[in-house]
This record gives structure tokens, C-alpha cells and sequence, in this order.
């Protein structure tokens, strides 16, 4: 999924650089500019490695979300950046703290969703499935209000956090290519003036198809 998305960023993106970024490396953003920084899903072991890894970064990430670079995480990438992750056996992990939410994982039941929602002035639909959700309030910096499915956790229809141009959110990579007016959105904040997207037509088609069934009252969620 992960894989597939960064793919199709890079076809509706021809002329950017990307540049992939392993564990052991220093972090692009943390002596130069960007213009976005895309984190996907990932174990829970490597989620702790990837907290160590940027917690030295910390108050430079606070100061590229204030100067409203783009950042976009999703999966489990979310937890990353909130006060802590608590494991089954009640320890918890440090995060990063830049948001008041924390995560609670419960490993023996994993929780899977679709979720249809409104983000900015447009609808999102996509997949969520999920070992952990997050609790605190996110009610003034949430990214997406849920009509249908879950929000961060079972008990609330707000989903992800969004501060200035840092988007966050469990729903699974490809949102980005089951979303077209979302990946519109992001290449209108890299400031592409008239954003084409890749395989455009087939992309609302089959948005359009989804949303349907995503609306049917008869979808399971």
C-alpha cells in the first residue's frame, strides 16, 4: 500500500525529489529545506526504533510544522508524534509530545474499519486496520470529521490531528489514491498552481464508484 502511494505521488509529481530515508540516516528536513515529509504504517518495534530516531529532531519538526511545510502520516505513523504509546503490559513509550493524545495498543484484536468523512471542503473514504487507537482531545486539531466508521478511537467520530500543514491519520496509505481531491489538496499546498493528477478521470471514477458503496447503508463497516 505504502509503496503504491509514494508511486503514484511521484507520477502526479514528475518534477519533484524524492528522497527515501532509512533508519540509521539523517533525516533530509533536519539541515535543509523540504517541501513534504510522508511517513507510512510500520511494526510496533520499529515505531519505538523511529520515536528514537527523531526525538533529537524534535523542536526542528516544530518549527517545519510552523513554517507550514507538509507533513503527512498515516497508519500508525500518527502515534509517533503524541505524548506516548502504552503497551499491553501498562508500560509506555515516550513519544514525541507535540500533540495532547496518546495511544493505547491491545494486540490481540485488531481493528479494522472503512471510514467516510468530510476534510476541508471535501469527502474522504478510506481503510483503517489498526492493533492501537489514540485518546486525549484532539477536538480543536483533528483532520477529518467521520460520518461513517470511527474517529481516533470507537468513541469519537474525529479522526487524526492537524496542526498548520501537518496532517495525521490511521486510514492507510492508499487515501492518497482513493482520495484524488486529497492528493489536488496536498500538490495545491506544494504550491502547483493548476494540479493534474495522474490518471485523472479513472481516479474520480473510481472514487466516485467507492463513495457510492461507501454511502450504502447497507455497506458493513
Amino acid at each position: 500500500g505504502e509503496a503504491t502511494a509514494v508511486a503514484y505521488m511521484k507520477q502526479c509529481l514528475p518534477q519533484a525529489k524524492f528522497i527515501d530515508t532509512e533508519l540509521s540516516d539523517t533525516p533530509a528536513f533536519a539541515n535543509e529545506h523540504v517541501d513534504m515529509v510522508y511517513m507510512g504504517g510500520m511494526t510496533e518495534d520499529t515505531q519505538e526504533l523511529v520515536i528514537e530516531a527523531l526525538l533529537p529532531y524534535r523542536e526542528r519538526i516544530k518549527e517545519l510544522i510552523e513554517q507550514n511545510v507538509v507533513f503527512l502520516m498515516v497508519s500508525n505513523a500518527l502515534e509517533i508524534f503524541g505524548q506516548y504509546i502504552e503497551k499491553e503490559d501498562g508500560t509506555k513509550i515516550q513519544a514525541l509530545g507535540l500533540f495532547n493524545t496518546h495511544a493505547k495498543r491491545c494486540m490481540s484484536q485488531r481493528f479494522n474499519s472503512l471510514v467516510l468523512g468530510r476534510m476541508e471542503d471535501f469527502q474522504i473514504i478510506g481503510y483503517k486496520s489498526q492493533f492501537s487507537h489514540s485518546y486525549g482531545d484532539n477536538a480543536k486539531e483533528y483532520l477529518i470529521q467521520v460520518t461513517r466508521g470511527a474517529g481516533m478511537n470507537p468513541d469519537t467520530m474525529l479522526e487524526g490531528l492537524r496542526r498548520r500543514n501537518f496532517m495525521a491519520t490511521y486510514l492507510l496509505g492508499p487515501m492518497v489514491i482513493m482520495n484524488p481531491a486529497l492528493m489536488k489538496y496536498l500538490m495545491q499546498l506544494l504550491g502547483v498552481k493548476d494540479p493534474q493528477l495522474a490518471y485523472e478521470d479513472t481516479m474520480y471514477e473510481a472514487f466516485n464508484r467507492r463513495l457510492a458503496e461507501f454511502e450504502d447503508q447497507n455497506t458493513r463497516y
